[in-house]
């Protein structure tokens, strides 16, 4: 089996449609969106890695690969996209599609056509686009290919490249069809009871990286000197709990978990507190400052619920909060700029029912 055929493509009903609810047609884009999500991203990773080979661009090989790779990947992508973007435009009139899928899809056949929005790239996409021999090159087709993720794509030489730009458009749009329906699903025992992104001007996070759970007496003095900062206070002005990784991937750098609140920017750092700092616009460097942009969930229902991890990532609010965020085709900033919050609205002696999400733009 080539690597083309491993990749879980959409394609046509054989059996046709006709007989078929508008529920029932896009249903089946959502069953083939899930099969996808599990399947195409380690086939990127393969396919990453066979285009790293250097042996395999001298000589004869050289046609072969382009029609392999430009034609039976690239063209054959372009094709399915069509043919989503067809079904889908016949289903809107029901109302059950998730509109965020055409963006996702735009976006996606603009690289897959060499117009990459990444600007480090373009140089190599167009080279290859243009002239094909190109990519015999080291420099340029190590650009185009990028890294795998996992252990190969993790160290320090990790190189974000065109395929793994191809492997998250790919993975947008199966996110657009699935996710809404996967996120009605995972409210068990709770749900959203508001959902809003916002951008607010430059803060500043002060707290301390410790678990206070167990230690009320050290909690009321953490609580005592967060609040006799008052003429510092941050219009949003609740207690929380910051996670972060310092702008690196959740595999290479363990989470920092800080218990304090969101503060006006440059408010002074008390004795053995730690501060991040945000700000609204993105600096171009890894880590802090982060970006003061973040979706921002409640919840209502049975706490337990909410804060259940069995069959989650992180556990139940945080992957409602980013689930919708994915659904909605809108950029978490991972890893550069990732950071999330577990939100306590009613102060840290409750428990916790609301989650904030770190993203790059809002819809």
């Amino acid at each position: 089996m080539t690597l083309s055929e491993k990749f879980c493509w959409y394609e046509a009903d054989k059996e046709g449609t006709s007989d078929k609810t508008p529920a029932e047609k896009y249903q089946r884009l959502t069953d083939w969106a899930c099969r996808a999500r599990c399947t195409n991203p380690l086939i990127f990773d393969e396919l990453i890695l066979w285009l790293c080979e250097g042996d395999k661009w001298e000589g004869h090989s050289l046609s072969e690969n382009k029609k392999f790779l430009m034609e039976d990947i690239i063209g054959r992508f372009l094709k399915q996209n069509k043919l989503l973007h067809d079904e889908l435009t016949a289903l809107k009139p029901s109302g059950i599609v998730n509109s965020a899928v055409f963006p996702a899809l735009e976006r996606f056949n603009e690289e897959l056509s060499g117009n990459t929005h990444a600007d480090s790239l373009k140089e190599a996409v167009t080279a290859v686009f243009h002239d094909f021999s190109s990519i015999k090159k080291d420099t340029v087709r190590n650009a185009f290919a990028g890294s795998p993720t996992g252990p190969a794509g993790t160290d320090s030489v990790a190189v974000f490249g065109y395929l793994n730009i191809l492997k998250d458009c790919d993975a947008a749009v199966q996110w657009t069809l699935f996710m809404p329906d996967l996120t009605r699903q995972q409210q068990d025992g709770f749900r959203v009871e508001s959902f809003e992104y916002v951008t607010l001007p430059a803060f500043r996070f002060i707290g301390m990286e410790r678990d206070f759970s167990e230690d009320p007496e050290a909690l009321e003095t953490l609580l005592h000197t967060l609040g006799s900062s008052g003429n510092y206070r941050c219009s949003f002005d609740y207690d929380l709990i910051l996670t972060h990784h310092f702008g690196k991937g959740v595999d290479v750098e363990h989470c920092h978990c800080l218990w304090g609140r969101f503060m006006a920017a440059d408010t002074p750092v008390p004795d053995g507190f730690t501060s991040i700092d945000f700000i609204p616009q993105n600096n171009g460097t890894a880590g802090v400052p982060y970006l003061s942009r973040f979706a921002f969930a409640k919840f209502t229902g049975e706490t337990g619920a909410m804060h259940r991890q069995e069959g989650f990532d992180c556990d139940a609010m945080y992957d409602v909060t980013r689930n919708i965020i994915l659904g909605q085709n809108v950029p978490i900033p991972y890893p550069d700029k990732y950071w999330t919050a577990e939100v306590f609205l009613d102060g840290f002696k409750n428990c916790s029912t609301a989650y904030l999400f770190s993203v790059e733009t809002q819809p």
